[in-house]
Parts: structure tokens; sequence; C-alpha cells
């Protein structure tokens, strides 16, 4: 038998039921029968799909969650492969969106799983579509706009999420039940001003570091999800990988009345006016510029207008487009677009306008 015949055999069976491709997990007694297919009948949503994201959307796919949803606005690049478990170098070169080579990867680990990846930029203007019918969000982000964001949305909406952050050889992870816990909020008031915390950029990550947060953050998404509520853990958690210190900081007592977000019912991050906007990525000399809607762009047709500088590129998910300037833009259907090798916004907006126009 050649190989691509042994490897269709392994596939000639259906695929095998929940009660042995989850035996482990059911075994365990507060998930059991009724927590597997409790998580089955559950949607989840990961925002962001860098180190974090990929722990956490790996263990809820491979743990049976019925629905996974993966948002992310990047592509692959080298230098995320050293703790970003789902891309290959193949991702990297072809520079694919990060949500759907994630999702390809996850499609392949569990097909029972529906997988829906999301290429887009978690906004004001988008979170309502990107983020409905969640029973629970857990946090991937590299930013606090996106979490004071999604704060906003699970409190106004009365739905659970997981914070996480890790930098360095740090991290912290939180859950917030809207109208049981503090919300983001009632800890951290207003996002730090910029350039005083610090980031992946300035102070670099660990990978093992990244496994154990989102581990953690997945652990409690599956403890709601099993309906297992009293698990789970009503404390912000800080550890240091490298110093092996962990730390336990009770929040019970942290929830303000004067929260503007849970106290008081605004929600600012998410009722900010959508205008045209752009943001230096993190780690990297590139520039998202975001238009003020959503654009429907056909990219087969700007691919033919711009051939004829022999400088476009069409892929299945984006338009690579290499100016004169050196600077190379990947342009998404929604008109979002990466400028890379600068971190001008004023240069990549110029650069954006002149092959989109106003």
């Amino acid at each position: 038998m050649d190989e691509a015949a042994a490897d269709r055999s392994l596939f000639r069976d259906e695929s095998p039921s929940s009660s042995i491709r989850y035996a482990r997990q059911i075994r365990f007694a507060p998930v059991g029968e009724a927590g597997q297919t409790s998580l089955a009948s559950s949607r989840a949503a990961v925002a962001g799909m860098g180190a974090l994201g990929c722990v956490i959307a790996s263990h809820l796919v491979r743990s049976g969650v019925g629905e996974v949803v993966l948002i992310d606005r990047d592509i692959v690049e080298w230098s995320n492969l050293q703790r970003q478990m789902l891309y290959s170098e193949r991702d990297a070169a072809l520079g694919t969106p990060k949500a759907a080579a994630a999702a390809a990867r996850l499609r392949e680990a569990n097909s029972s799983v529906r997988v829906f990846p999301a290429i887009a930029d978690l906004t004001p203007g988008s979170a309502e579509s990107l983020l409905a019918g969640a029973d629970i969000i857990v946090d991937g982000t590299d930013n606090f706009s996106a979490r004071y964001l999604i704060n906003d949305y699970a409190v106004k909406h009365g739905i659970p999420w997981v914070y996480g952050g890790a930098v360095a050889s740090g991290g912290m992870t939180m859950t917030v039940i809207p109208g049981e816990t503090p919300c983001y909020r009632c800890l951290y008031p207003a996002p730090p001003a910029g350039g005083i915390a610090d980031t992946c950029e300035t102070a670099g990550v660990l990978s093992p570091l990244v496994d154990i947060v989102g581990s953690l953050q997945a652990m409690e998404a599956i403890k709601w999800l099993t309906g297992n509520r009293q698990a789970m853990s009503g404390s912000l958690l800080q550890l240091d990988v490298w110093r092996n210190s962990w730390m336990q900081v009770s929040a019970g007592n942290a929830r303000r009345e004067d929260c503007p977000c849970c106290g008081q019912g605004r929600f600012a991050f998410l009722e900010e006016p959508q205008q045209e906007s752009s943001a230096v990525m993190c780690g990297r000399s590139t520039v998202q510029v975001t238009p003020s809607r959503p654009l429907g762009l056909d990219l087969s047709r700007l691919a033919s207008r711009l051939e004829s500088s022999g400088r476009a590129e069409l892929g299945p998910y984006s338009l690579r487009y290499r100016s004169e300037s050196g600077l190379t833009v990947i342009i998404f259907p929604d008109g979002r677009a990466l400028v890379q090798g600068t971190q001008d916004p004023i240069k990549a907006k110029g650069l954006y306008t002149d092959i989109l126009g106003d």
C-alpha cells in the first residue's frame, strides 16, 4: 500500500464518538457527560490570535467547545514563531492572516468543532457583530484599547470574559463576571499613558509564560461553559516564571459603585465615534490603517487596476502591493491595510490614500 492510500485508509471510518474523543475529560467528575454536552452547545470568542490566543483556542477546540470564533487583524510574521504555536514557517513566508492559519490547524485537530475565522480588527464598529452570540469571551489581545472595548461589550451584554496578559517573564489573568465581580475598569479605571507600560517589543516575552497564562484562561472558560462556576477564580492572579512567584490578589471588594462601566452603565470605549485611524503594530515597523467603516473591497478589481505597476499580488485573503518607496501594503476586503516598512502613521496613511483614494 502506498503512503497516500495508507493515509486515506485512516479516514474510512467516521470520526470517533464524543465518548471516545473526550474520554479523559469526561472521566473528570466535575465535567462528566453533562459538562461535555454543555461544551458542545457553547460558543466562545477568542479576541486576538497571537501567543495567548493560540494557546486558548487550541484548548477550547480540543476540549470540544461547539463553536469557536477566532478574531485577529494581523498576519503571521517570522518573529511570531517563537511562541505562537499554531503557525508554521510557510504561514510566515506567505503572510497568512493569523485567524485563517489558526482555523486551518484547529479544524485538522477537531473537525467536529465549528471554527469561524474573522480576519478583522476589533473596534467599536465591529464588536457587536464579531462578538455576537458568544457565551464567553477570552482575551488574547496585546493592547489596552481592545481590553477596555471587550470589557464594555461584556458588561453591556452580561457576558463573562477572561482577561490575560503576558510580557517578559510576568503574566496575569482575571475573570470578569458582569454583576458579580469587579470589571476591568474597576481595577484599572483608565488606560496607561503611552510609553509607560512594558510591551513584548520593549521587554520581550518568554514562550512558557504564554502557555501558562493562556492555559489558565482557557480553564476558566471551560469551567464556565461546563457549569462549574463555583470553581472559578475570584482573584487577580499574578505570576512570574523567571522568579518562580505566584500570587493571588483578592478582587472581591474591588467592585466600585462609581465605576463608569459596571457602576454607571456608560460604555465609552464601545461607543467611540468611528473615524479613519492608524496604529503602529506592536513589535515591528508596521502601521495599520483602518477606514471609518468597512469598505467591502473587490480585491480582484483593485489588483487589475494596480497590475500595470507590476507590483500587485492577489492572494486568497488579501492584496499585497509594493510601492516605489519600498513600503509594502497588505489590503484586506474590509478596507483595512497593513503598511510594512514604516512606523510613521502619516506616511502610511498617505500611501493608503494614494492606492484607494480619499
